[in-house]
């Protein structure tokens, strides 16, 4: 069925009718005439976006079902208006050679939005089996981290920095330097890494300063290689000036734009990530940044864990949070307070990392490209709740903060989200096919 949004307004203000048909947007116009085959939605006074693009997620799938899987993953995006998702190579086994990637991209097939799969580096990649794969990019790669059997040294990241520029794949860098971590923040706490321990000593341990270094490095080395480099998660304002220096592009994530240390000691465990949470004013550093154009993508590291995998001592709790399903509507509920504007948020979300990833069709509401829509009533704030939500952790480190939802979520011209249920069977497709 085709469909024809009327009257809806566009991000830049512009009210406009959208046709979408055969799973393309064929027509954007003031007076677009209607066919008897079309479902005709009256848009008036709603915001007409393009979906979302989450460069950064973990459904966890293959080796951790218990914390997500591609059909809860992908269903909670579409509840939060993301339409393309990139899940990133740190799964069991880790996404380094070609039968990985395989396995991954057979489990991917239960997604009902669209998907990239990141190939990743580790002591013993193979690399020419991977790249024979049809990878959305080189990432996330971890440059003197310390993350265990998915950390490298900086040979092997010059390697694989090399390898991906002869090939054209983007490079996504996990940029923290494990050499400047303070070692001293786990013996000032070793009476007292309990269960009462709050998230604001792993952020004393993984210091702010342990960013910029290693994006310093990243770059040095993808300029080098001739390489286009991507920082995941930039966590502090050093952090998103010097990618910007060193030519790379950069994203940061909800929890670094809307959680800080002062949060920490509520959330606990819950609030443990990696890079950790900074202080709130390079927060609001980073908030800064973001409006005035600095940061070139914003994604979520949807990381999620079980609550019986977080509610242990703060240094055997996993790091990471879930977020994709709320990622759009914390930004566009700071926009209905203008504090951002909704063209910025379409860029971050949706224009920009489809520059950055090189997808032609996706991320504009425009003649000739995917009819991946979200269709939201911008006034429709409400309350964000961990068992309102799609994922299959059940939690959220965003309770009780304000949220405007999806109304209707289309993937490809498909209703995937209706505004109260994910809706339809998977048919989600790899966008690099």
């Amino acid at each position: 069925m085709s469909t024809l949004f009327r009257d809806a307004r566009l991000a830049d203000g512009r009210r406009r009718d959208v046709r979408v048909e055969s799973g393309t947007i064929v027509a954007v116009g003031s007076a677009v005439d209607a066919t008897d085959e079309d479902r005709v939605i009256d848009a008036t006074e709603r915001l007409l976006l393009p979906g979302a693009i989450d460069a950064h997620v973990h459904f966890r799938e293959p080796g951790h079902a218990q914390k997500e899987t591609w059909t809860t993953g992908s269903r909670s995006a579409a509840a939060g208006g993301v339409t393309t998702v990139v899940d990133q190579p740190n799964t069991t086994p880790p996404t380094t050679t070609g039968a990985a990637f395989d396995e991954k991209a057979s489990l991917a097939g239960a997604s009902c939005v669209d998907y990239g799969i990141n190939g990743g580096v580790t002591p013993d990649w193979a690399p020419d089996s991977l790249f024979d794969r049809p990878l959305f990019a080189l990432g996330e790669v971890f440059l003197a981290d310390s993350t265990g059997d998915m950390g490298i040294d900086t040979d092997r990241f010059a390697d694989a920095v090399e390898r991906a520029a002869l090939r054209g794949v983007v490079v996504t860098v996990h940029a923290e330097d494990a050499d400047l971590f303070d070692g001293s923040a786990r013996e000032r706490d070793a009476g007292g890494a309990g269960r009462d321990a709050d998230a604001d000593v792993w952020s004393q341990y993984r210091r702010a300063e342990a960013e910029a270094a290693a994006v310093e490095r990243a770059v040095e080395v993808g300029s080098e290689a001739g390489a286009a480099i991507h920082i995941a998660h930039t966590s502090t304002p050093e952090g998103v000036d010097a990618a910007a220096a060193g030519g790379a592009t950069c994203e940061v994530t909800p929890h670094h734009l809307f959680l800080s240390r002062e949060d920490a000691s509520e959330l606990g465990t819950y609030g443990r990530m990696n890079p950790p949470l900074r202080s709130e004013e390079r927060r609001r550093a980073l908030w800064d940044r973001l409006v005035g154009g600095d940061v070139d993508v914003v994604a979520t590291d949807h990381a999620p864990h079980t609550t019986a995998e977080k509610d242990v001592g703060l240094w055997d709790a996993p790091s990471g949070v879930p977020g994709v399903e709320t990622m759009l509507p914390l930004l566009l509920e700071r926009a209905r307070r203008s504090e951002i504007t909704y063209e910025r948020v379409r860029d971050v979300t949706a224009a920009n990392v489809a520059d950055v990833f090189d997808l032609p069709r996706k991320g504009r509401v425009a003649e000739g490209y995917d009819a991946d829509l979200v269709l939201v009533d911008p006034e429709d704030e409400r309350e964000i709740r961990g068992d309102d939500l799609h994922s299959k952790c059940g939690w959220t480190p965003f309770e009780g903060m304000s949220g405007v939802f999806p109304d209707l979520t289309l993937v490809r011209g498909e209703v995937v989200y209706d505004g109260e249920e994910v809706v339809g069977e998977p048919t989600g497709e790899n966008v690099r096919r």
